[in-house]
């Protein structure tokens, strides 16, 4: 086998070559090369032709343009020695590298920058912020190129930066959001070490504060003044109170709350979520004549507390609010919430029946007019004095047509008649007795022949058309007529109730089937109203037990056993005999 005779140097070249001529790279020579021009040299692979040329006969390689490691770090090529009359190989072809040697022609530079970051204030020195990155395209394995060195540029005093790793730390304690808020910081980034000569790039940090719950709220004055219209309405918003709190967000979230006390138990207050503000609500009726002011404390405390700034004291403040009431023109007010009235059925027109009295208590104090809601027919039936407030009967009433009257008075102001009070007056109509008690319903009474004296046939009660009042009592008698009759007695068991009675020891009804007893009911109203009612009672055949067998007239004369045909057929012969 032939032993390889390729000779060379190994080949480096220069990136960004600038000078006039090409650019010599290296050598190549076969020790088959004699030097009398028999060898031909040729090139082939990356760049042969374009970027890398061949001298024919010495094998010298020459670079004809500037080249750029960043673009392409190395080129392979393929070299071969050619016997120049029979173009054949001397050699087997051989392949090598041509390296581009890299120089320090790029600058760091910050891929992801500008960069945004943010830290709670009051943090402490060296709180983590951010770490940067600059990226240089020069050869790290060769020389310092790209060798990065981090500095702050503009930042400082307030934030630091780790050269080697990027890392940004705060520098000062206890930075304030309520003082500044926003922080740019300058970086750079510096090649070769950092060194003199070295190239860099700079990038901005955009810093933010972010708020930590370090400040209480804080009224700007301690007492505030509110004026307040009497007739404002329960529920209404009266009043805004407001206290500073220089923190953002939740932190700056404000409960208010009403100290307990004397003055503050009328009053109610909410925040308002959107401008944290303390909304005074009223909870109960203002009046001026009853109290013109009203004086209470009001405190203001943060809702999100945080425990490491409990130290700075407490995250609350008081103020206090002065509310003064003002007059309004209120209407007249009534002396009762509704007024009742009695009168008797049958008074005379005109009768005064009772008085309605309205008051007005402003400062003025207006005279007051006084008329009638009229909303149907039936509130003619009264009048009302304008000025005194009397109310009068205008017809005759009637209990029995209409016991109750339900209607308005209103009352109005003479020096402003658009402020009206309203109330209800509700008039019952007495009764007065004009009707006598009677037996309430129709009894079909009936004795026994065979009843014993002292023996209740009937128990009777009584009504009454008027309205008896409490404890009116009806009382129960025969008539004097009646009375020296043997037959039958009336008991007034004085509860409203009487039971008839037998006084005989038998009847028969074959001498009287029918008896008429007259009864004469009384009522013990004012004036004494009495009525006669004649009760029938007939005379009945019964068993030994009492039990009512038949009250027929025909069954007086009859037979046990005989029909109703033969009964007639024997009557028939009886007239006919007569």
């Amino acid at each position: 086998r032939v032993k390889r005779g390729w000779v060379w140097n190994q080949f480096f070249v220069l990136e960004e070559y600038m000078g006039s001529e090409p650019q010599y790279v290296g050598k190549l020579h076969s020790d088959l090369d004699k030097g009398v021009g028999t060898v031909k040299y040729t090139l082939s692979g990356d760049g042969a032709g374009t970027v890398f040329t061949i001298d024919e006969t010495t094998g010298d390689i020459h670079a004809i343009r500037s080249l750029d490691r960043e673009e392409k770090p190395f080129y392979t090529l393929r070299a071969q020695a050619v016997d120049v009359d029979t173009k054949k190989p001397l050699e087997p072809e051989s392949e090598f590298i041509i390296k581009v040697q890299d120089i320090n022609d790029n600058e760091p530079k910050f891929l992801d920058g500008p960069y945004v970051a943010s830290v709670p204030e009051m943090s402490p020195v060296g709180a983590y912020v951010l770490q940067v990155k600059a990226t240089d395209a020069d050869d790290p394995t060769y020389g310092n190129s790209a060798r990065v060195v981090y500095s702050i540029l503009q930042g400082q005093p307030y934030f630091s930066i780790d050269p080697k790793t990027g890392v940004i730390r705060t520098a000062l304690p206890n930075m304030d959001r309520e003082v500044k808020e926003q922080y740019q910081v300058l970086i750079q980034a510096k090649d070769m070490g950092g060194q003199l000569g070295g190239l860099a790039g700079t990038t901005t940090v955009n810093i933010t504060l972010t708020d930590v719950n370090d400040n209480p709220p804080r009224f700007p004055k301690s007492i505030f003044h509110l004026k307040v219209p009497e007739s404002s309405h329960v529920g209404s918003a009266i009043g805004r109170i407001r206290a500073v709190d220089p923190d953002f967000g939740k932190n700056a979230e404000i409960e208010y709350n009403i100290v307990p006390g004397d003055g503050g138990n009328l009053f109610d207050i909410t925040t308002d979520e959107n401008t944290q503000e303390g909304v005074i609500k009223l909870k109960k009726p203002l009046d001026f004549e009853t109290k013109k002011a009203y004086t209470f404390k009001v405190e203001a405390s943060n809702l999100h507390l945080d425990h490491r700034f409990h130290s700075v004291g407490p995250f609350k403040d008081t103020a206090t609010v002065k509310i003064n009431v003002l007059d309004m023109d209120e209407p007249p007010v009534f002396s009762k919430p509704m007024y009742t009235m009695e009168v008797y059925e049958d008074t005379p027109v005109g009768t005064i029946i009772g008085a309605v009295t309205a008051q007005d208590l402003d400062a003025g104090s207006s005279s007051v007019r006084y008329f009638i809601d009229w909303k149907n027919d039936v509130d003619s039936y009264f009048t009302i004095d304008a000025t005194e407030g009397t109310i009068a009967t205008n017809e005759l009433l009637d209990r029995e047509s209409t016991a109750q009257y339900n209607f308005s008075i209103i009352a109005s102001k003479v020096s402003n008649p658009l402020l009206t009070s309203k109330v209800n007056v509700i008039i019952n109509v007495l009764d007065v007795n004009e009707f006598p008690p009677e037996i309430s319903v129709p009894y079909e009474t009936s004795v026994c022949e065979n009843a014993k004296p002292g023996q209740v046939i009937q128990t009777v009660t009584a009504a009454d058309r008027d309205l008896s009042p409490a404890g009116q009592r009806f009382s129960f008698r025969l008539s004097a007529e009646a009375s020296n009759k043997p037959n039958f007695t009336v008991h007034d068991y004085r509860n409203n109730t009487a039971g008839i009675e037998t006084r005989r020891n038998g009847y028969s009804r074959r001498q009287q089937e029918l008896y008429f007893l007259p009864v004469v009911i009384e009522d013990s109203s004012y004036p004494v109203q009495s009525s006669t009612n004649t009760m029938t009672i007939r005379v009945c055949r019964c068993d030994s037990d009492g039990t009512i067998l038949s009250c027929n007239v025909e069954a007086i004369f009859l037979p046990v056993g005989l029909s109703t045909g033969a009964l007639i057929a024997i009557l028939l012969c009886i007239v006919i005999l007569l």
